[in-house]
This record gives C-alpha cells, sequence and structure tokens, in this order.
C-alpha cells in the first residue's frame, strides 16, 4: 500500500457512543477528515445503502477478497458475520490528501495500529458501565434480547483491551467525550482547534 495520510481509529463495545463521536469529528473542517467504510457480510438493516454505510457483499464474495489478500483487517465476528477494512478504501482516501477516520471494532483496530504503528492513534471509547451499556443497547431497539446479551457478553471482553490502545476517552458526559476526541485527533493531525464561542 502506498502510504498517506494519518490513520485514527475509534473502537468500543457496542452502544458506547463512538459513532456519534466519529460523526462529530468528521464534520470538524480542520481536521481534514474521510470516513473508512467497511465491508460487511451482514444484511441490510432499515435504511441503511452500500457504499454509505457499509460495502455489503455475500459471505462468499467476502470470503474471496480475503482469499486474494484485499483487506487491510478482516474479523469473523459472529458466525458468517463478517466486517473488514479493504485496502482500496484506505487507498482511495488516502489519494483525496485525507485522514481517514475509522469506527471500527477493537480487534480489527488493534491490527491496523501494528501495520501502521506511526501513523496511527487508536482510541478506546469506554462506556460509564456494562449496564448502562445494556441499557442503551435496549434503547435502540434494532435487536433480539439474544443478540443483545451477545453484545454485551463481548463487552466484558473488549473492555479488557482499552490498555492496548493509546487513549482512552470516557463516555459518561457526551460534550465532554466530543472535545476530549476533538483535541486529541486536533493534535494528532496537526490541527489548529477552532477558538471557543462564549
Amino acid at each position: 500500500m502506498t502510504e498517506g495520510g494519518k490513520l485514527i481509529i475509534f473502537s468500543a463495545p457496542s452502544g458506547s457512543g463512538k459513532t456519534t463521536i466519529v460523526k462529530y469529528l468528521l464534520d470538524q473542517p480542520e481536521l481534514n477528515l474521510a470516513f473508512s467504510i467497511s465491508a460487511t457480510s451482514r444484511p441490510r438493516r432499515g435504511k441503511e445503502k452500500n457504499g454509505v454505510n457499509y460495502y455489503f457483499m455475500s459471505v462468499s464474495q467476502f470470503k474471496r477478497h480475503i482469499k486474494d489478500g484485499d483487506f487491510l483487517e478482516w474479523e469473523e465476528v459472529y458466525r458468517d458475520n463478517f466486517y473488514g477494512t479493504l485496502k482500496s478504501e484506505v487507498e482511495r482516501l488516502w489519494a483525496e490528501g485525507k485522514n481517514v477516520i475509522f469506527d471500527i471494532d477493537v480487534s480489527g483496530g488493534l491490527r491496523i495500529k501494528k501495520k501502521f504503528p506511526e501513523k496511527t492513534l487508536a482510541v478506546f471509547v469506554k462506556p460509564p458501565s456494562v449496564d448502562e451499556l445494556k441499557i442503551r443497547l435496549k434503547k435502540r431497539s434494532t435487536e433480539s434480547d439474544d443478540k443483545i446479551n451477545m453484545r454485551i457478553a463481548k463487552a466484558s471482553v473488549e473492555l479488557a483491551t482499552a490498555p492496548q490502545f493509546d487513549k482512552i476517552i470516557k463516555n459518561y458526559d457526551l460534550d465532554v467525550a466530543l472535545n476530549e476526541a476533538h483535541r486529541l485527533v486536533a493534535e494528532f493531525v496537526g490541527a489548529e482547534m477552532p477558538p471557543k464561542e462564549d
């Protein structure tokens, strides 16, 4: 892969608020960020669009890309439920002169960090507690109780990996978490923070 801008990874258990933080950062023009769209073999949910939310593929297509070495990282999160980052996606964004931001799961985030240690800022978003996570996931009402329990079990494992990240943001108060994320990324990419409005 040809090297380009910086890589910023946000990982967290489901329901920690990382997607909200990433969306906020993408709206800050001085950071010059572009979002890396992941590939997945899971079915679309709701109004999701191919090439916007994810690159949707069949399981066999996904496995062919694995065999061809097309992924920067990939993982089988649940059985036949694959997620991954295509090398071509990162190269496309680097070619546009952008820093690339990822909203990906913990092991994928750590794999990218290992491949590009100097260019990557890996941030772990920590929820207030596992109980709070359960409440947030239930509020979404997009998944069955079984699926939520699977996510909660996975969250406990993911929380144990937090010390392997460069930075940990505790998302107890969203405004505080957004400000901290903004400051960290601005420092990392060498951007000036805009003056605070009174």
